[in-house]
């Protein structure tokens, strides 16, 4: 990977680590929030193929049910434990794991990231260079350095932090790479009131690439996004309320089994049934 490849990643990381790519991302939003709820979860491709799955929010844990290649698939997240399962209804077994820094593989993304924009990103330091305001928002500014490789120098980008929101809203790599997130306005998705963002992506010589999100404050959770090349995921029929505990508990009479050096799908794991839709993040 060279240097442009690199510091362009570095900053998906850092805007997409707030915004997140998938509504099956980080979703530590809603759990933080302390809101309860359950959800309807749609991805439609360019190409009008729908997957669907659903999404339960309960105290600090999260459920996901999905199919994938033609097989159900649960995932259950529990913070206050620090573990989460993938669960196969079909074949009775389990995957354990323990939690990462992000919280795990949960639906959903939470915008709201921690005020030093390097926090849990090893090899990254950041120093706070002021504050001013960046399209209409006041912003906290921070230089960012990566540590250099052995064959590099160490990288350096600047960020925009949103004081509201603690999302990045302007990032400028070394290269001339910049991202820019613009809040649009404020709408009405499926009875709720969302924040639309624009999220603007440039890289010199290549088109910009622009991305569509709609965070919702009350569950602190993006709930729609548009990403470029037409993909399109949602969360419908969200329904707040307190969620059964057994919900995120694993079923008895299953087994456990080892997590495969692959993941799911891996020499540990059953064969897949028949190709089918996944909601993938």
């Amino acid at each position: 990977m060279n240097r442009g490849e690199t510091e362009m990643k570095i900053a998906i990381l850092t805007i997409w680590r707030s915004l997140a790519v998938g509504l099956l991302a980080a979703a530590s939003g809603a759990v933080l929030a302390g809101t309860q709820f359950s959800a309807e979860v749609s991805q439609q491709g360019p190409q009008g193929k729908l997957s669907a799955g659903k999404l339960f929010v309960g105290d600090k844990r999260t459920r996901t049910e999905l199919s994938q290649q033609g097989q159900q698939i649960i995932q259950i997240t529990d913070e206050g434990r620090g573990v989460e399962w993938m669960l196969f209804p079909d074949r009775k077994k389990y995957m354990e794991r323990p939690l990462g820094g992000s919280g795990g593989a949960i639906p959903g993304t939470r915008s709201i990231q921690a005020k030093d924009p390097c926090s849990g990103m090893p090899g990254l330091t950041c120093r706070q260079l002021g504050e001013e305001k960046i399209n209409g928002r006041m912003a906290v500014k921070w230089e960012m350095v990566a540590s250099a490789s052995h064959s590099e120098q160490p990288m350096k980008s600047t960020q925009w932090i949103d004081k509201e929101r603690g999302v990045p809203l302007r990032q400028e790599m070394s290269d001339g790479q910049t991202t820019e997130l613009k809040f649009v306005a404020t709408e009405k998705l499926n009875g709720r009131q969302a924040e639309k963002w624009e999220l603007v992506a440039t890289m010199p010589g290549r088109p910009e690439m622009r991305t569509f999100q709609w965070f919702d404050p009350a569950l602190e959770l993006t709930v729609r996004q548009e990403l470029p090349g037409g993909m399109v995921s949602e969360l419908k029929n969200i329904r707040v309320g307190k969620q059964p505990d057994d919900l995120f508990e694993i079923p008895t009479g299953y087994e456990r089994i080892t997590m495969p050096p692959g993941g799911p799908g891996g020499p540990g794991v059953p064969p897949a049934g028949p190709e089918g839709g996944a909601i993938k993040p």
